[in-house]
């Protein structure tokens, strides 16, 4: 990874964006511990972990000790409380261990430790970064701004995580990113408080609607733990248990309930060491393209949303991440015709009360949908469609609008001819974002030839950027490897686009 920039030597592609001579490349020493049961990794699934627990347990305490001392020496300094990881791991497979036995705390640690491995979470690239602003505003000088920045990173098997990093930006067009070393932590999963119209929203999209379902929504809070839950459950009349569709009705309602759960970090854990990693079914294969955004509360105090796209492998999902702080995270799956399909992208406050929100949910066009009351995220309202010679086979945002006196400022993105991308710009009415005010006649970043080699050539691609000091900072992904940095004069981009008819 590179971190140096003289402002003096950025270099303009066109007359509008300067990109930054400053990058970030995979790095491989970033690893975090993760669960390994040998033989479960095989085409042919068979566990061994009886028989590995066996042969560790003929080893005399001497030789477990010696073994023990010798893989935290190895690895202490690589990991967070690696010894506490160690003896998780051994509680998830205790059930193999024969139950007469007494083990000694150092034999407990080194089955922890054989049932433990290193994966490098952007091993393979690191890209579709986004940007808001920084919780921590500390020790700046005049004209700086500290921002949080998202990334998604892909790792053995295209597993793809959130990750995070730092960087400060001003004054004018200065950029340098903050301290990314040491090592990672993935977020402990805690109880979640679920929301009755997010279960309500759930059950329209499966299409449950029966006694038991409609009994199960009446008897729950507005807000409410997963012990609640079951308690609801266990209160329901036995007549309504004892019906036919009893069974596919309480496993459907535990199935909307787990999708959705909360992520928390202790507050000594730097935010660039905390790992969002993948932790349902649904998201087993990656949890990709995070777009942050920093909102107002109901209550007046700010937070921060991003949706993302839950992918296990064959179907994907979108998500949405709640947090206030960077540290404790509550995950939500969203729910209605425009969260299926990624690239959903929310607006940072409501529009004359209406929850907005970009989308592409027919795959190719860049829409608008509202959130109703049932929590759902209704057909789209086309905006923007292919129809430029770079941007004929699809088209979407790279990122959530961005609120100016002139409108609503949407980055967008369109593929053309080789499916090569590039980044464009449009307006919307402030009051109604339906309205298409203006957009750029042009594309506004395209891949240069450095740009246009990597996991996936000929790609830039955002999640999102803001406005500081009078200039729009775009963090993108160039060809799913590595991230870089433009920014953008908010006058000029303004003045160059095109009022639509």
């Amino acid at each position: 990874m590179t971190a140096t920039l003289d402002p003096r030597q950025a270099r303009s592609t066109t007359s509008l964006v300067v990109r930054h001579p400053l990058t970030m490349q995979p790095d491989g020493r970033r690893v975090v511990i993760k669960l390994f049961v040998p033989g479960e990794d095989a085409q042919l699934v068979q566990n061994r972990a009886s028989l590995l627990i066996e042969r560790i347990l003929q080893l005399d305490e001497d030789e477990i000790g010696r073994l023990l001392d010798e893989v935290l020496t190895r690895f202490a300094g690589r990991h967070h409380d690696l010894l506490g990881v160690f003896n998780h791991h051994y509680e998830l497979v205790q059930h193999r261990v024969p139950p007469d036995l007494d083990l000694s705390a150092n034999a407990r640690s080194l089955i922890g430790a054989y049932f433990s491995h290193e994966f490098s979470v952007e091993a393979a690239a690191l890209c579709n970064p986004s940007m808001v602003p920084h919780p921590d505003q500390s020790g700046l000088h005049a004209g700086e701004l500290r921002v949080a920045i998202s990334l998604r990173q892909i790792g053995e098997g295209h597993i793809s995580s959130i990750g995070f990093c730092s960087a400060v930006l001003g004054p004018g067009d200065a950029i340098r990113l903050e301290d990314r070393d040491g090592p990672l932590m993935i977020g402990e999963r805690t109880g979640a408080r679920h929301y009755r119209d997010a279960f309500a929203a759930g059950l329209a999209e499966l299409e449950v609607d029966n006694e038991l379902s409609a009994a199960t929504l009446a008897s729950l809070p507005e807000r409410y733990s997963h012990e609640e839950f079951e308690d609801v459950l266990g209160h329901l009349p036995g007549e309504l248990l004892a019906r036919p569709t009893t069974g596919e009705t309480l496993a459907l309602m535990r199935e909307i309930v787990a999708a959705d759960y909360a992520v928390t970090f202790p507050a000594a854990v730097p935010l660039h060491q905390r790992v969002l990693w993948p932790a349902t079914p649904a998201e087993s294969n990656g949890m990709e393209d995070a777009r942050f955004v920093q909102v107002v509360d109901p209550d007046g105090r700010m937070s921060y949303q991003a949706t993302y796209t839950a992918y296990d492998g064959r179907h994907i999902g979108g998500r949405l991440l709640q947090t206030r702080d960077l540290r404790h995270f509550e995950v939500t799956a969203l729910r209605g015709p425009a969260a299926r399909n990624k690239g959903m992208a929310l607006f940072p406050r409501p529009v004359n009360g209406r929850c907005l929100a970009l989308c592409r949910s027919d795959g190719e066009t860049l829409g608008l949908s509202e959130r109703d009351e049932n929590n759902r995220w209704q057909e789209a309202v086309p905006l923007l469609m292919p129809h430029r010679g770079w941007d004929l086979i699809q088209v979407g945002n790279c990122g959530s609008p961005v609120e100016t006196e002139a409108g609503w400022l949407v980055l967008t993105h369109g593929v053309g001819p080789m499916r090569r991308y590039a980044i464009g710009a449009m307006l919307l009415d402030l009051e109604h974002p339906e309205r298409v005010l203006a957009d750029l006649p042009y594309g506004l970043l395209d891949p240069d030839e450095e740009e246009r080699e990597g996991y996936v050539p000929n790609v830039v691609y955002s999640c999102g950027g803001l406005v500081h000091d009078g200039r729009f900072w775009l963090p993108y992904g160039a060809s799913d490897v590595r991230v870089g940095f433009a920014s953008i004069s908010m006058d000029r981009l303004l003045d160059a686009m095109i009022v639509v008819p």
